[in-house]
């Protein structure tokens, strides 16, 4: 019987030891967030908004900015029902003055941002006689100059400071050209360029720069996303690969990853294990890889002459399978995370 009770002890004390050094690993030494101000850019919907939710809870004065202003002020009101203090600024990203003028804003507010996320995107999927120029300048204008401007609005108030971080969602599409999404990969491409070369620069000056590399994250974006050609094709497959469990990760635990590697310093994450694989692989073998999304390009949908070169949002391209149990995943998040507001 005194066995018996000895065994128990020793299970509840060897459980209390595994939670204290669970707990001493989360909140081992580092930076935290308390007091500091995050500028969140896309921030009204998808992984911006879990972001928003993310920094909150570690301690930080938020400001969202979204060009959609029925969009941004739901997630305004989605944040302070969940008691955060939210600063929403109008602004659309492709527009330098209105950067400008959401950064000279921001400052005057709170008096400094110690944090910029470069996180607003577009995506359009389709095959490349479906895109035009007028798709490749628009993804470069929102991923790549969006994220110039905002950057080199906030680097010199960092610069004087002598620190400050900056945070730039980038993609898996920009270490490996992925078929059907070629204006999408291009402009990721760029910016992660940006993101590795600003690292380089700015690091001996106190300034650090976060290169996040996310594959498939479940944050309901297919919704939003345009697709061109056969567009419920498209759509089916893309919202497919999007919200199975193996394939992607939830918005929830790729905000956390992004947040800890932030308070890290982390030169580079890259989010979730298929991508991780694909990138190092690619690495190895880049002839190999480019073989392989040849053949996977083979399986996609091939252009619609009757679409021709229309865009439709993912909200316009349900399919039945789109809208099955296989979905559920990504429905949820596009419900969570305020992919299905409405426009006025």
């Amino acid at each position: 019987m005194g066995s018996k009770h000895t065994q128990e002890r020793v299970t509840i004390i060897d459980v209390a030891k595994a939670l204290l050094f669970g707990w001493k690993f989360v909140h081992r030494p580092g930076p935290n967030f308390q007091g500091k101000v995050i500028l969140i850019t896309g921030g009204s919907r998808g992984l911006g908004l879990a972001l928003a939710e993310e920094f909150a809870l570690q301690g930080g004065r938020i400001i969202i900015c979204a060009r959609e202003e029925p969009e941004l002020e739901q997630a305004r009101q989605d944040l302070a029902a969940k008691g955060v203090s939210v600063l929403a600024i109008p602004c659309d990203m492709t527009q330098r003055e209105q950067v400008r003028q959401l950064v000279d804003q921001a400052t005057e507010h709170f008096g400094r941002i110690d944090i910029l996320v470069n996180n607003a995107g577009i995506i359009t999927v389709g095959p490349i006689e479906a895109q035009t120029l007028d798709d490749y300048e628009d993804s470069m204008r929102i991923m790549y100059w969006g994220a110039i401007y905002a950057t080199m609005a906030v680097v010199p108030q960092m610069l004087e400071r002598k620190q400050g971080r900056i945070v730039n969602i980038c993609s898996i599409g920009g270490k490996v050209g992925v078929p059907h999404l070629l204006p999408y990969t291009c402009a990721k491409f760029a910016l992660t360029g940006f993101s590795e070369g600003l690292y380089a620069e700015l690091k001996r000056k106190g300034i650090h720069v976060i290169t996040v590399i996310p594959g498939l994250m479940r944050t309901g974006s297919p919704a939003n996303a345009i697709f061109k050609g056969k567009h419920h094709a498209e759509f089916t497959w893309f919202d497919l690969v999007d919200s199975l469990p193996l394939l992607s990760m939830s918005a929830q635990k790729a905000a956390r990853s992004i947040v800890q590697a932030t308070r890290k310093n982390k030169a580079e994450i890259t989010l979730t294990l298929p991508a991780k694989l694909l990138a190092r692989f690619h690495g190895l073998f880049p002839g190999t890889t480019m073989k392989i999304m040849s053949i996977t390009n083979r399986l996609l949908p091939r252009e619609g002459k009757a679409e021709g070169l229309d865009r439709w949002k993912g909200r316009e391209s349900e399919t039945s399978l789109s809208q099955s149990f296989v979905t559920t995943l990504g429905q949820r998040a596009a419900q969570e995370y305020n992919q299905n507001v409405s426009r006025t």
